[in-house]
């Protein structure tokens, strides 16, 4: 399910201040829609946009889908 999430939401899950998201937001840094006065987040979107700024090194991880957390 594509949750849609607060600005609160979204800084509590990135474990940021919600300033710093407003701030993200208001100069297009971060994926949002603005609904009036109000900034809403889709969850799936907020996971490929943190994905992409992962440093390269560790894009490795992603590639693997979780299968190293699978039993031999």
């Amino acid at each position: 399910m594509d949750d849609i999430m607060t600005l609160e939401e979204v800084a509590k899950y990135l474990k940021l201040k919600p300033q710093t998201i407003y701030t993200w937001a208001q100069k297009g840094n971060i994926p949002a829609a603005k609904l009036g006065k109000e900034w809403r987040f889709r969850r799936s979107v907020i996971d490929d946009w943190f994905n992409q700024h992962l440093d390269k090194k560790f894009h490795h991880f992603l590639d693997n889908n979780h299968e190293s957390g699978q039993a031999d």
